[in-house]
């Protein structure tokens, strides 16, 4: 990592609503390059595939990420070529989302926000999804997730209760304490 990494101002957590929350790490994110947040990524990519419970599923909820994000473009293809489902978000309307079967970079298209999306199969086996990696603007150690603000994949997560949610970030989106209600679900690990 550059120099930039140690620019970076710590996040003034007491009393920070959602709203405030959210400006503050998109502040910190333009504090660091394109090339910075590859290789903050690529250190989070390395951590998730060494995980054992990542090596026993056989279907994964993924995502495929925003320049922002910690980048999943490789991990996509790595893990599909390794023989696992893989599934990707695809939104289908004002607040909601649904799950498409991934199956190689030409089922993309981009969708909503500027999202690449997956345009194959709709799945709806939810029973049967062993992992969800999950992006967020900020994550705490009790595995409280705040989002981008739209609800998306915290409607989508009430219907992954059996699932193992892991949330992935970027090692300043992990702070001491994420403001939470009680439609937001809980990770039940972070990496980052």
């Amino acid at each position: 990592m550059g120099c930039r990494a140690g620019a970076r101002h710590p996040i003034k957590k007491d009393n920070m609503d959602k709203t405030e929350l959210r400006k503050e790490i998109r502040d910190i994110k333009r504090q660091f390059t394109a090339q910075e947040l590859h290789e903050l990524s690529f250190a989070v990519i390395q951590r998730l595939l060494s995980h054992p419970r990542l090596h026993e599923a056989h279907t994964i909820l993924l995502y495929y990420s925003l320049p922002d994000e910690v980048d999943t473009h490789t991990i996509v293809d790595s893990l599909l070529l390794s023989g696992k489902i893989i599934l990707l978000p695809r939104v289908t309307g004002k607040s909601t989302m649904e799950l498409r079967r991934y199956t190689g970079p030409r089922d993309l298209a981009k969708g909503a926000y500027n999202i690449m999306e997956p345009t194959g199969k709709v799945f709806t086996d939810y029973e049967s999804i062993s992992i969800a990696v999950i992006p967020g603007m900020a994550f705490d150690p009790s595995g409280n997730r705040m989002g981008r603000g739209k609800g998306y994949y915290d409607r989508l997560l009430t219907s992954l209760g059996h699932t193992y949610k892991i949330g992935v970030c970027f090692p300043f989106q992990m702070i001491e304490s994420v403001p939470c209600d009680e439609y937001d679900v809980r990770m039940d690990e972070v990496i980052h």
